[in-house]
């Protein structure tokens, strides 16, 4: 049989342990009954299962028997298992029972989906020519599960560096069910957090000319920065500078001592993310100045860049036309603004995020996006899901390393 004839016998099974999941989201680092549901769904397959120590995490190795043990090369393929804490209002009859929790990103489907490959690749051994890790991971959505996992030594787990790895996201809006969607090189964007804080001396407000008043200065502060992306990169090559929070004061007549700002960056080389937080702190410190005032700007790094390796896109985009034909697959012109922390991993080894749809609706444009509470996810891709990753798997471990 073939990775695709199976995932379509497990179908109802996989669609089940999706919608199981799909009831008990959790968030961050530990998702204790996640992982207890997924090491049971692994048991009785041969697999070598380790735990994370400081994570809810489940890594587990598939020993291929078409060569001789160690001698072929090692692919990694991904899912992610954590909620989000939203409350769904989706009224289905396997809605979150987890209250202020839901699956509004689909995780549930990536969980099921690397379940099934695990159970096909198991069943078809004998055609895997080198070894296969399974990383289940936690806190996608933060604080980030990929990188402690690495830590953990997810990349040697085989016992030789993984070759390639790769990982697919379901969509709930955008594209046509069962639609498959990527793109070369850039997928995804790096994602970073911007703290700037401007202080002044706070005064009554009858008398401003008395104190250092922080708040207009805040504000031509967030105006500038739009102008200084426009003015400092080329309109091919995206920044994203998006103020989410401006806050300053506590009463209409007193004048505040601060003003806070805190904002999303969005990058897709590492020059650019340089040069963006040089420039956010120059342009901050500056109107600050012509103010009399001061501006301290911080900077948290997020996840990196999501970069699509060019051979294993080609291979991934040549195993979804493949099972499911050319009228499945568009290619997006241009990369998603999120960010996502499978990126660690692809920074390290080359490798391919692709999508999926998965709304239900026929009014996909204008569907509820992903972490939507209203968002809603059309299980009948996971086969499709875990045919593509057993079978990309396959594929990549008969090319030499």
């Amino acid at each position: 049989m073939s990775t695709l004839d199976l995932a379509r016998e497990l179908g109802p099974d996989l669609i089940a342990l999706r919608r199981d999941l799909h009831q008990i989201p959790e968030l961050g680092l530990h998702l204790p009954l996640t992982q207890e549901r997924v090491l049971a769904e692994l048991e009785g397959l041969d697999l070598e299962v380790h735990t994370g120590t400081g994570l809810s995490s489940v890594t587990a190795v598939l020993r291929g028997t078409a060569v001789p043990r160690g001698e072929g090369p090692t692919v990694l393929l991904r899912g992610d298992m954590d909620g989000l804490p939203v409350t769904e209002l989706v009224d289905v009859p396997y809605r979150s029972r987890h209250e202020g929790k839901m699956h509004a990103c689909g995780h549930d489907l990536h969980t099921a989906g690397l379940v099934g490959a695990a159970r096909i690749l198991s069943r078809m051994r004998d055609q895997v020519a080198g070894d296969v890790v399974f990383m289940f991971q936690p806190a996608e959505e933060g604080p980030g599960g990929a990188e402690p996992m690495i830590e953990e030594g997810l990349l040697s787990v085989s016992g030789r560096p993984v070759d390639a790895a790769f990982a697919l996201h379901v969509s709930s809006s955008e594209y046509p069910l069962g639609q498959w969607f990527a793109r070369p090189r850039e997928m995804m964007a790096a994602a970073d957090t911007v703290g700037i804080t401007v202080t002044g001396a706070g005064g009554h407000g009858s008398q401003p000319h008395r104190a250092l008043d922080p708040v207009p200065a805040t504000c031509e502060i967030v105006l500038a920065l739009q102008s200084m992306v426009t003015r400092t990169f080329d309109s091919f090559d995206s920044v994203v500078l998006t103020v989410g929070r401006v806050t300053a004061g506590t009463k209409d007549n007193i004048i505040p001592d601060t003003g806070e700002i805190a904002a999303t960056l969005r990058t897709f080389t590492p020059e650019n993310r340089e040069t963006a937080m040089t420039s956010i702190r120059r342009v901050a410190a500056g109107v600050a100045a012509a103010h009399g005032l001061t501006a301290e700007v911080t900077f948290s790094e997020g996840y990196p860049a999501t970069i699509n390796d060019d051979a294993e896109y080609a291979l991934g985009l040549e195993t979804v036309i493949d099972l499911f034909g050319e009228d499945r697959f568009t290619e997006r012109p241009l990369p998603e603004m999120g960010a996502e922390d499978m990126s660690f991993v692809m920074e390290r080894v080359p490798g391919a995020y692709f999508f999926i749809g998965a709304c239900p609706d026929e009014d996909y444009q204008h569907a509820p996006d992903n972490h939507s509470p209203i968002a809603a996810f059309d299980d009948s891709v996971v086969p499709d899901a875990a045919a593509w990753l057993a079978e990309v798997a396959i594929r990549r471990l008969r090319r030499p390393a």
